[in-house]
């Protein structure tokens, strides 16, 4: 109760100390309407029309099934969204009183007390109005007039003498992914999608802090802090950076003032790995004769990041350097965590950085078509070390160039640039995603008939944006340390030689192209910034979505959670090459998983192996933003699939990985860490019963920048052995690190597999043991609500498994590829 106290307290004394001071006007009552009707309903803000809309009960819900199809008629209406609120006289008297609305979705006629205050045009800036003079005493009125994005979109396009790919969600500053995609329902929203304030503030205000570093160092940091002051007259501050004090004064207007800084004998920030995410946590405070004025914090890391780009005897190397160590790059495409932005019944977004960290990961990637993430988001990164690629939102097609989107998309820029770029997480800006690689590779001239003219217009219009805009707009905001900027991923489409040689690639052969799992070891480029293969999400996320009756493949409900056009039929073709093909449902859906995590396992190895050719593997796709059938690892609920697991697995810092060919099998160890890695590998062959048929042991120094050659095991020295019924255990065990694979000579439906009697015993509150009397392969631990560090193991006689839950668990079920195998 204390606790409480002191925290109710501390804020209490914020709020009467400081001068500038905000007024939640989320929290009011707030109603909705679409704009055809009078009668209102209870809103939430921040919301969307549709989670309004089905709180009030007016629509079903809209993942459930196929109703997504019944509702696309709301993207097609306009919606009013209005509160009344009170002013009081103490709060009038403030000298400034500022709207602000953090994000507004996304075309929004904004009146306050009957007159048009705002015309809002996109969903990624922050608007900020001065009201002081249209606010009275007593009660105030708030209306917004959401029109129509898709109808804006198509007004928009029409007045091109051309089409552009994707119609009218380019013209359109909106999530673009909320239009659909090949694993999105389209659900076109509108709404007060973040927080609205009022902002009291007298005399000075920060608007903005950024900071530099002129020197950094293992003896001494020197950060210069930027403060820009809004002063409503001439006057002298003083502004306090922690504890020290300088006095300025400050002209009528903008003002910008520099603070040096110095830290003796820094904390690196290092990302996951490599050691811990140092933060320093700096207060600014604006004063007046004592008196605080205005205040702000942020939390800095002390890193240099570079992206080193030199040429090679193969093309171009394309890889990040953290505090001067070359480092290769391991996670995933990030996308939004929900169709509904605002919705909370799914995975947060510091659960899904705590799974990047338990997997290993230390680079997400924001990905262009969805949004710039929250707050929250970034600040997870910062504190545990997950390196952050930031994309601009365009995804998948060619954009306007007028000026007045351009003009839109800039103050974007600046809106959105001045809010991250303190995280040291951030690693890098990117202008687009495959946006460079459609226009050369897509077809898009041919497909809409482009004239010359025509396809000239389109490529300068996207040089304006992603070549001059952008990076010149980075350049008047960031310092040089920060300021890193790639026009757009990949740099060359995956279907010419030059991307596996230069810059970053998306390699979809495997999937789209249906090559074979084995292509993505000849399929490897500098950094594979994109590839992946979809998975179904386990039978619990569906039936919580999907009727009984229509768990089946030929459901019209079964078939929307599936938003591929051939995704089944791709799963289908690509699990008869390596599994058997199962009948029941729920087994079918386990060997999918398996597949996915084959075919992740072949891809990230083989990168891994390449190094340090190949500095980078960020897969596609971390999570969902409903329950669906996906590329995701994670589903929408935040159940890891077996992919999950095997991510965690395959991006280990401390990896065994083989070369095989036809006269011997390769064990190489790849060291993620910054310091050799010494040990001993111990290889076994042995049967499916545990009994060892060959042993071999090897001293190895696992170097840091190249891989290092463990062991060569030939195979005429090895005795003879059934490949369907053996498996090579290979173990390496160092002062600090130690880590067990498992390498098979045939495909898995090609194993003659025994039924394994597994033993499970509770040895702790959230402790199981697991065993078998024979190798039981893939088992799958269904525990319920409860999660585990591993899962899908494969399990060996005389090799029993210590688990750890997160909870005590009640029941278990177990399956394994022997079920399946033997359906």
């Amino acid at each position: 109760m204390l606790n409480k106290i002191v925290i109710v307290l501390f804020f209490v004394i914020c709020s009467i100390s400081a001068q500038t001071s905000y007024r939640n006007l989320s929290d009011e009552y707030w109603t909705f309407n679409n704009q055809k009707e009078t009668k209102k309903y209870k809103a939430t803000i921040p919301g969307t029309v549709h989670t309004d809309l089905f709180q009030n009960q007016l629509i079903p819900d809209p993942y459930y099934g196929a109703n997504e199809k019944k509702l696309q008629w709301i993207e097609n209406e306009n919606w009013e969204y209005e509160t009344t609120f009170s002013v009081t006289n103490k709060e009038l008297s403030a000298e400034n009183i500022e709207l602000e609305f953090n994000g507004l979705d996304t075309y929004a006629s904004v009146f306050l007390n009957g007159n048009r205050i705002l015309e809002a045009d996109n969903m990624f800036r922050k608007w900020s109005l001065s009201v002081k003079n249209q606010l009275k005493k007593g009660k105030n009125h708030l209306k917004i007039v959401f029109h129509s994005a898709v109808q804006k979109g198509k007004e928009e396009a029409s007045k091109l003498r051309y089409t552009l790919p994707e119609k009218e969600r380019v013209f359109v500053r909106k999530a673009q992914y909320q239009f659909g995609w090949d694993w999105a329902p389209r659900f076109v929203t509108a709404g007060i999608w973040k927080n609205v304030q009022l902002k009291f503030w007298n005399s000075a205000i920060i608007e903005n802090i950024k900071y530099s570093q002129l020197q950094l160092n293992g003896e001494k940091a020197l950060l210069e802090f930027i403060t820009d002051i809004h002063s409503s007259k001439e006057q002298t501050v003083q502004l306090a950076l922690n504890d020290n004090v300088h006095t300025f004064f400050l002209k009528k207007g903008k003002n910008i003032v520099k603070i040096t800084y110095e830290i003796l004998k820094p904390k690196f920030w290092w990302c996951n790995g490599l050691g811990a995410p140092n933060l320093y946590l700096f207060s600014v405070e604006l004063k007046q004769n004592k008196q605080s004025l205005d205040q702000h914090q942020l939390n800095i890391g002390l890193r240099t990041i570079e992206l080193v780009q030199n040429k090679d005897t193969f093309g171009t190397g394309f890889y990040f350097k953290l505090n001067g160590k070359p480092v290769f790059m391991k996670g995933a495409n990030y996308i939004p965590n929900d169709s509904f932005l605002i919705n909370s019944a799914k995975t947060s977004v510091l659960d899904l950085v705590l799974n990047a960290k338990a997997s290993n990961m230390n680079m997400l990637r924001v990905w262009g078509g969805g949004v710039y993430a929250d707050d929250a988001f970034y600040n997870a990164c910062d504190a545990n070390g997950i390196l952050v690629w930031q994309d601009f939102m365009f995804a998948c097609s060619m954009y306007p160039g007028d000026d007045k989107f351009v003009a839109n998309v800039k103050q974007e820029v600046i809106d959105q640039v001045n809010r991250l770029q303190n995280h040291p997480s951030l690693a890098l800006w990117c202008g687009n995603n495959e946006n460079d690689e459609g226009w050369h590779n897509w077809g898009w001239q041919k497909q809409y008939n482009y004239s010359k003219s025509d396809s000239t217009q389109i490529w300068n219009d996207y040089k304006k944006v992603f070549h001059e805009m952008i990076p010149q707009t980075l350049d008047s905001l960031l310092s040089k340390e920060k300021n890193i900027y790639w026009p757009s991923s990949p740099s060359i489409g995956w279907g010419r030689k030059e991307s596996l040689l230069q810059g970053d690639s998306h390699y979809w052969g495997v999937w789209w192209g249906k090559e074979p799992f084995e292509m993505y070891q000849k399929k490897v480029g500098r950094f594979m910034s994109e590839y992946g293969f979809q998975g179904m999400p386990n039978l619990k996320t569906l039936e919580r979505v999907i009727a009984q009756s229509d768990l089946n493949f030929g459901s019209e409900s079964f078939k929307n959670h599936q938003k591929h056009p051939t995704g089944f039929e791709t799963i289908n073709e690509y699990m008869a090459r390596d599994f058997k093909v199962p009948i029941a449902l729920d087994k079918y859906i386990y060997v999918s998983q398996l597949l996915q995590a084959f075919g992740m396992k072949t891809a990230i190895e083989a990168h891994r192996l390449a190094k340090p050719y190949c500095m980078g593997s960020l897969y596609w796709q971390f999570n969902d933003c409903w329950p669906v059938t996906s590329w995701s690892t994670v589903d929408y609920y935040g159940n890891w699939k077996a992919s999950q697991y095997q991510v965690k697995e395959s991006f280990e810092s401390i990896a065994l990985l083989f070369s095989d060919n036809t006269e011997s099998l390769s064990i190489l160890g790849s060291n993620d860490t910054l310091e050799v890695q010494e040990g001993i590998v111990t290889a076994q062959l042995m049967d499916f019963s545990g009994n060892m048929i060959w042993k071999a042991v090897n001293e190895c120094a696992i170097s840091l920048e190249t891989n290092t050659n463990c062991m060569q095991i030939l195979y005429n020295q090895l005795p003879n052995f059934d490949k369907q019924k053996t498996v090579l255990q290979v173990e390496f065990k160092g002062k600090n690190k130690q880590t067990v694979v498992y390498h098979y000579f045939v495909k898995p439906k090609e194993l003659l597999l025994e039924k394994p009697t597994i033993e499970i015993k509770i040895v702790g509150e959230t402790l199981i043991e697991v065993k078998t009397n024979t190798l039981a392969k893939n088992v799958y631990l269904q525990t319920g609500e409860a999660s585990m560090a591993v899962n899908y193991f494969d399990l060996i006689p005389g090799f029993p498994k210590i688990i750890k839950m997160d909870k005590p668990i009640n029941s278990l079920k177990t399956m394994s590829l022997f079920d399946v195998n033997n359906e």
